[in-house]
């Protein structure tokens, strides 16, 4: 994957000590390189002290920019000294991009004219007229930072995150693989809102994959090749062989809808027609998707198909659709979140076993081969979801951890323990908000950087759960 890129830009002003940029361009460069990141940045020598201050300087960096269009993911205003306002608007105002706002610490003993940088200051004359102009902006804790600080290097994390998700959600496909199931009013979307968003929705008739499936040779290498990885996927040792190949197939068949039509998530419709005509369940098949980073829900919910894009965007790993199914004893803050087995590996506790499914089972025996079942792995885990209404995307986050609370073997598919502070109150406030039974999950905290992409950048509605 090609590094993340940042377009380095930063200010001056006539009366300050402009000697002090040349130092900040070497900092900024040494903090993002230690951060695995790559940068560009325009010629030192072009301006006065390598900074923007003059309109025409800013107009030198807009042009600069818009050369090298397509060749950076955000933009990162440092601020060493106080910054002209105007000549930083005339640079970054079509910068398309995210832009980090940063500004130096002055130093106890430095306060002298030639040293004083009076950043703290300056930096709100920048965010005033960014505001003016409705040019976007992220703005992050300390007020002040030194780049070569440890807690710059979690700014810069954080940014990189923000601009994954706003660069990767701006425009995106996203596949629908069937009709959304009569008895499921709670997935109905907005294909419209989706699209002003930037969302392509690209649907498929199920029947259409039942074809392609049924084209599928048993000995087509790509399928053998589809059958061995699955098998080293996760455990497939009690499937029936004529299940498992069939899984291949379909497996196959969804990367060609991938491939084709460029998709970046995707939805399926996984009851009751696969396991009716095809005797196979797809859980396994979702799972799969996850894990290689392809964000896949199951009951055609596409709402939760796009946060699960975004939160794989933001950690760079996968991501899960789960039920709001169980209470947990009567621990108000804890509940089981559980699917049938579209849970990433990476994302278990141990390695899973595709087993029948047990709904299917109870009425058409060997019709639901294809669960992934397991538990979830303890761990710090963001939880959001989302909603299409009147024309608009309405989005909320918060923040949880899966425990190592033990579920009984009997507890069929794969889910987990999550303790959710205040969880009696989100889930009225989830209930009173129209969203679904549906949650999506993903590794580590990034409530805020989800927030920031969301409502800063993108345009998306917020409802805060917390609080």
């Amino acid at each position: 994957m090609k590094k993340m890129t940042f377009a380095l830009c930063f200010c001056n002003r006539g009366f300050m000590p402009g000697e002090l940029i040349y130092g900040a361009r070497d900092d900024m460069v040494k903090a993002v390189t230690d951060a695995g990141y790559d940068y560009i940045m325009m010629d030192k020598e072009l301006t006065r002290y390598g900074g923007v201050e003059t309109r025409d300087e800013g107009l030198l960096y807009a042009n600069w920019l818009r050369e090298h269009k397509g060749q950076y993911d955000g933009v990162i205003f440092s601020m060493p000294i106080f910054a002209d306002e105007n000549g930083a608007i005339t640079a970054l105002q079509d910068a398309g991009v995210p832009i980090l706002m940063q500004a130096y610490p002055d130093e106890i003993g430095k306060l002298d004219f030639a040293h004083r940088r009076d950043a703290y200051c300056g930096k709100f004359s920048v965010t005033d007229v960014f505001t003016q102009y409705g040019v976007p902006f992220t703005v992050l804790k300390p007020h002040v930072v030194h780049p070569l600080s440890p807690k710059f290097q979690e700014n810069l994390r954080d940014f990189a995150a923000v601009c994954r998700v706003v660069n990767g959600m701006r425009r995106f496909n996203l596949g629908c693989i069937g009709a959304r199931t009569t008895a499921f009013k709670t997935v109905r979307f907005d294909e419209i809102a989706m699209q002003k968003m930037g969302i392509n929705v690209e649907s498929f008739d199920l029947s259409e994959l039942f074809a392609k499936v049924g084209e599928k040779t048993d000995d087509d290498p790509v399928v053998e090749a589809k059958l061995e990885h699955l098998k080293n996927y996760t455990d497939f040792s009690r499937v029936p062989a004529a299940n498992a190949l069939t899984l291949a197939k379909v497996s196959v068949v969804i990367d060609e809808y991938i491939a084709e039509y460029h998709l970046d998530a995707l939805a399926l419709r996984c009851w009751n027609e696969m396991e009716t005509y095809l005797r196979v369940c797809p859980c396994v098949l979702l799972s799969e998707l996850n894990d290689r980073g392809i964000a896949a829900s199951c009951e055609i919910d596409m709402c939760s198909a796009i946060t699960m894009r975004a939160m794989s965007l933001a950690t760079e790993g996968p991501t899960a659709v789960l039920d709001w199914n169980n209470n947990y004893g009567d621990d108000e803050n804890k509940v089981i979140l559980f699917h049938c087995g579209p849970v990433a590996q990476s994302l278990m506790a141990g390695r899973g076993t595709v087993t029948e499914h047990k709904m299917f089972a109870k009425n058409d025996p060997g019709s639901g081969w294809g669960c992934n079942e397991g538990r979830i792995k303890p761990m710090d885990i963001t939880i959001s979801n989302c909603q299409t209404k009147d024309g608009k995307i309405i989005v909320y986050a918060s923040e949880a951890k899966f425990t190592d609370d033990p579920i009984e073997d009997t507890f069929f598919g794969c889910g987990g323990v999550a303790e959710i502070p205040d969880l009696q109150n989100k889930l009225i406030k989830l209930a009173r908000g129209g969203f679904k039974h549906h949650t999506s999950i993903c590794e580590g905290h990034i409530k805020d950087i989800l927030k920031e992409a969301f409502t800063t950048y993108l345009g998306y509605e917020w409802v805060e759960i917390d609080g």
